[in-house]
């Protein structure tokens, strides 16, 4: 393979895209020419800091030239002209080629890979991705030493090709609930699996349907008379000879979907399969040889796969909506609408204050959940290290903090990429936009890996523990440290927009609302609710409560990485611009929150309303370069209409003219028929009334 390096080594990437999509134009739109000197912060130096400085930077230019200048990558067919069969055929053949890719290249750090696979399949689906970020961690974290050597070693050749059966027809979200059964039968030192009811079909999970031979089973545990809850088993459900269903195996695709064509979402029954007694994942809890039960310290240990899938989701959350803000705004500066005077020239659509209260708030946002994505991953592995060590002390926490916020990111990022798609106009609904490809593939994140509102509730019970403990007198630290603050009368938020003002006032109407669903529940128990029937006769003020912390932490974080990681003033004060725009739209979006206690004033209110209309003017001439700075090439967003160079329409038309109806001028329906319409004449069953 030869690679181009001399990308490597130019300071302007995009200088050096040569868009093989769809045109090599030459020529760049004149008004993203301008918009691009309009500039006032050297775009480069975001781009750095968010992919980790120069060489960060350097390598990842280099990971994605190698996807995209690669002749076999080239030669699959687009993602917008495949059925489903293909879809799912060219995910599979990307992901194997891949992993031997960079197996040959020696390529092993999770960031490489994960450049890599953006570059080559940017918002497509990877059939083998469970099996790498949960079927092997799963083991990792759960397996025994023997366990470990059992497994990992078949599952890393890819000869085991596993995914996480969770999910069943009647359960998703309540994990307790599920139906599928282990039982012990220590005769013959074995768990039989039994799928009792339809509704105990496993169904929904990833790479089920025709990819995976293994999987990581989620199934009630019994034994000697007892049903000792859910329970993790490795379980072979295909021959690794001919790739059938085993005995007693009812396994299948679930069928088409809103999107995610390449992923073949599955269906599994079991009917009495015999398993070996170490099947059961026996780390942290295990079934003796004669039956008896050893239970974990933690009963939530075993949830730490999930964990860190919904902490990931955060960062991907952000950069989806990063995608589709570049696609958007880039448009927006290209295309002219409506000539505002007579006779005179039609602005560009970026003009409008309307459309800028559509795109700048996103763009804002799209920041926010990158920074807070690094962030969560930071947590992550500094939490799930302590728990290495025998340190369960945060693990509640770190559980609350990825449930509501990656219910908090996923909310904004399927209903944010959409209203970007709109306002694009009719060209965004179009595939040739890659707005819709973009949307299909994340808003599913709000129902996988935990239904949003059951992640908000959990969220919130925790936050309802820590204010039982600051209403006893304790002090609390870490990112619920706010709720021990002494509130003020009156907020001190004014026309400057201080970043610690605005965060002081996302955290008082978080405290507040955490302090009154608490009080309120509190309340319901004393008159003699039970306390699952005071949980649900406070739940809306619990999700309100929870989605008010989450982005109070956003807002903290955000601020927090402006001061940590932005050392030129230029760019600091376009980025504190933005952290402002976000914060001020958030309140503006939730006013009645603020403005309950009296703390935000109606007059602070409206002094926000006609601060954002200046926030916006002031993020105007920067706005290209803000989405340049994310620094996604052509062939990797595989837009239109995002392209860097502008030359939309005849991308448009390019798209249009390669459409399969376009193969022939005439179809074989004009024969069959439209030429009998038209002809008086009808080949058709005749219409009954």
């Amino acid at each position: 393979m030869h690679y181009n390096k001399q990308r490597v080594n130019q300071s302007s990437k995009q200088a050096w895209v040569d868009n093989n999509l769809f045109l090599n134009m030459a020529s760049v739109n004149k008004d993203l020419v301008k918009e691009r000197k309009s500039a006032t912060f050297d775009k480069e130096l975001l781009t750095e800091i968010l992919y980790n400085g120069k060489e960060g930077v350097k390598r990842r230019r280099y990971l994605q030239n190698i996807a995209i200048q690669d002749p076999y990558l080239k030669s699959l067919t687009p993602w917008w002209n495949r059925d489903r069969e293909t879809h799912y055929d060219i995910a599979l053949k990307k992901a194997v080629y891949l992993n031997q890719l960079m197996e040959k290249m020696n390529i092993t750090a999770p960031i490489d890979m994960f450049i890599l696979r953006e570059a080559a399949a940017c918002q497509e689906n990877n059939p083998l991705g469970l099996h790498q970020v949960m079927f092997i961690p799963t083991i990792e974290k759960q397996g025994t030493k023997e366990q470990i050597e059992k497994f990992l070693p078949p599952a890393r050749a890819m000869k085991y090709i596993g995914t996480y059966a969770q999910t069943e027809l009647g359960h998703g979200t309540f994990i307790r609930g599920l139906e599928t059964t282990a039982t012990y039968d220590p005769k013959t030192e074995e768990f039989i699996i039994n799928s009792p009811t339809l509704t105990s079909m496993k169904y929904w999970p990833g790479s089920l349907g025709k990819t995976s031979n293994h999987v990581i089973l989620m199934a009630q545990l019994h034994s000697q008379g007892k049903n000792h809850g859910i329970h993790a088993f490795v379980v072979q459900i295909r021959s690794l000879e001919d790739h059938r269903p085993l005995p007693g195996i009812t396994v299948g695709d679930i069928g088409n979907k809103l999107g995610y064509e390449g992923m073949d979402n599955g269906f599994l029954m079991f009917n009495n399969v015999r398993v070996p007694r170490d099947a059961m994942l026996m780390r942290y809890s295990r079934v003796e040889r004669d039956g008896t039960y050893v239970p974990p310290k933690n009963a939530k240990i075993a949830y730490g796969s999930m964990v860190f899938i919904r902490a990931m989701i955060v960062g991907d959350m952000g950069r989806s909506l990063a995608q589709a803000s570049v696609i958007a705004i880039r448009y927006s500066a290209v295309r002219r609408q409506t000539e505002i005077r007579p006779g005179g020239e039609e602005p560009q659509v970026i003009d409008y204050q309307t459309q800028q209260e559509k795109l700048f708030p996103l763009l804002a946002a799209s920041y926010a959940y990158i920074f807070m994505g690094y962030h969560m991953a930071v947590e992550y592995f500094r939490v799930t290290a302590e728990i290495e060590r025998g340190n369960m002390e945060e693990m509640q926490s770190l559980h609350a903090l990825a449930a509501g916020l990656k219910a908090l990111s996923s909310d904004l990022a399927s209903s944010g990429v959409d209203r970007l798609r709109v306002s694009c106009g009719g060209h965004g609904y179009s595939l040739a936009s890659g707005l819709p490809k973009i949307f299909t593939n994340i808003t599913p994140a709000m129902t996988y890996e935990g239904e949003n509102t059951v992640m908000y509730l959990q969220c919130a019970r925790y936050l309802i523990k820590m204010y039982a403990q600051v209403a006893s007198g304790q002090q609390l630290s870490g990112f619920i440290s706010y709720l021990s603050n002494k509130p003020r009368p009156h907020s001190g938020v004014n026309e400057a927009l201080k970043l610690e003002d605005l965060i002081e006032l996302y955290e008082h109407a978080a405290s507040r609302l955490i302090q009154g669903v608490a009080m309120k529940m509190q309340s319901l128990m004393k008159s003699g609710k039970p306390e699952e029937v005071a949980r649900n006769m406070c739940s809306v003020q619990m999700v309100q409560a929870s989605k008010m912390h989450s982005a109070a932490y956003v807002v903290r974080t955000f601020a927090m990485t402006i001061q940590a990681k932005v050392t030129d003033p230029n760019l600091a004060k376009v980025m504190t611009t933005l952290c402002q725009v976000f914060a001020v739209d958030g309140i503006l979006q939730k006013t009645g929150y603020f403005l309950m206690d009296g703390f935000l004033s109606g007059k602070q209110a409206q002094m926000l309303a006609e601060r954002q209309m200046a926030l916006f003017a002031e993020i105007r001439p920067n706005a290209v370069a803000l989405v340049d700075a994310f620094d996604y090439p052509d062939e990797v967003l595989q837009s239109c209409l995002g392209r860097y160079d502008g030359n939309v329409y005849e991308a448009l038309f390019e798209y249009a003219k390669n459409s399969p109806l376009n193969k022939a001028d005439v179809l074989p329906s004009y024969h069959t028929v439209l030429k009998p319409l038209i002809q008086g004449e009808s080949s058709a069953p005749a219409a009954r009334l």
